[in-house]
């Protein structure tokens, strides 16, 4: 496993970004997404259907992209089947390992924010009222309740992770200091130039 400081071995063409729920996932996705010139395909977008409803397509349509040559996308839905489609073609995985602190921190400001905003996400959802987080501690309907129990979830995973799949190279973030070193030293290989974070109410 490869950490902030470590030269990649390659220029990936097919990554994933792993991470708990509100450590930045699909912010980070968007930018190497520019970085490498690959499509961006944000995983909760095929998966959400109208009002929250699972799509009946989601997984012909992650075997849609995932068999193209180069694209990023978040590393989700492994329940649901993802991990036999995608995973063996991905050629690099992003591990966003950032303090419980921080995870915390943006979740809640990203759900406040959009719930008081109503922003509107993917296939016209937007975020329940704040109400609704005070109503149920349910794991399946509150997004904090869901952090709190997928916590662990990646620190657990990835020694497995690594052993089902070992063409995949794994780097290890642990703090968003470390991502943006990180990210410029992929720019400096690349000759590229990378934009600053932008902050947005639908990153995860």
């Amino acid at each position: 496993m490869l950490s902030a400081v470590d030269p990649l071995p390659f220029r990936p063409a097919r990554v994933l970004i792993a991470g708990v729920t509100g450590s930045g996932k699909t912010t980070l996705a968007r930018r190497v997404a520019e970085l490498w010139q690959l499509r961006h395909i944000e995983i909760d977008g095929l998966f959400h259907g109208e009002n929250w409803t699972p799509r009946p397509s989601f997984l012909d349509d992650v075997r849609e992209f995932a068999a193209t040559d180069r694209w990023v996308t978040e590393w989700q839905y492994t329940s649901k089947g993802t991990d036999e489609i995608m995973t063996p073609r991905a050629q690099l995985a992003v591990w966003l390992d950032y303090p419980w602190p921080v995870v915390r921190g943006r979740l809640v400001r990203r759900t406040l924010s959009r719930s008081i905003l109503r922003t509107e996400m993917y296939n016209g959802n937007v975020e329940k009222p704040i109400w609704h987080l005070l109503a149920t501690r349910d794991a399946e309907r509150n997004i904090l309740s869901w952090q709190s129990k997928t916590r662990m979830f990646w620190t657990t995973q990835m020694p497995e992770k690594q052993e089902r799949f070992p063409h995949l190279t794994i780097v290890r973030l642990r703090h968003p200091r470390e991502t943006e070193r990180w990210l410029r030293a992929q720019a400096e290989a690349s000759g590229a130039s990378i934009a600053p974070p932008k902050r947005r109410s639908r990153d995860r």
